[in-house]
């Protein structure tokens, strides 16, 4: 009995391992730095997922830039990397949605923690989203999009000169202004 339950298990895990496809390390770290600015990518560090699909370090690094690989249980082909100041508000983010909070409570919990001092925030760090569909053949990113986002804590529209409703493609506005989470939105116009 013992036997035949121990080789389900393995049925099972086997199948929740081949229905939450993990992409290779290599392809992982090369589309995560995609969104990394092109003269920090050789010396970037690489977040992304080991092949039980667990967050982890891919790829150590030495410079001013992190990157995130694309998340393999999202739908959609996504990377990120931003400047390592924000590195404690990212992986407290990450801490919080482990533990199952939704965007509200990240967002509250967060704001409440870098306006008491104990979460440090930069005064300014630069994110960078890379977005696009990835060739089924060959792995490849088409449609490929990069917009940026400028962070600058508790900045306003009157602190900046900048609108804090989005505005058309390639025109700066401030989301979240006043918050902790306050950004410069940069989307450029996307090619045809």
């Amino acid at each position: 009995m013992k036997t035949i339950t121990g080789f389900l298990g393995m049925l099972l895990l086997a199948g929740y391992a081949y229905c939450q496809y993990i992409p290779p390390k290599e392809w992982q770290i090369k589309t995560a730095l995609m969104a990394v600015p092109e003269e920090y990518r050789d010396a970037a560090k690489v977040y992304g997922y080991d092949a039980m699909g667990n967050f982890t370090t891919l790829r150590e690094g030495n410079n001013a830039y992190i990157a995130l690989a694309d998340n393999p249980s999202n739908e959609n082909f996504s990377t990120a990397a931003y400047h390592k100041s924000l590195e404690p508000f990212m992986a407290r983010g990450r801490e919080l949605r482990a533990e199952g909070k939704d965007f509200k409570q990240v967002f509250d919990i967060r704001e409440a923690e870098v306006r008491d001092g104990k979460l440090p925030m930069p005064e300014r760090a630069t994110l960078c989203v890379f977005t696009g569909t990835v060739e089924k053949e060959t792995g490849e990113i088409k449609d490929p999009y990069l917009r940026y986002v400028v962070y600058i804590p508790f900045a306003t529209g009157e602190s900046t000169g900048l609108p804090t409703t989005p505005t058309p493609p390639g025109h700066a506005w401030l989301m979240d202004p006043g918050t902790h989470r306050a950004h410069i939105m940069i989307s450029p116009p996307k090619s045809n």
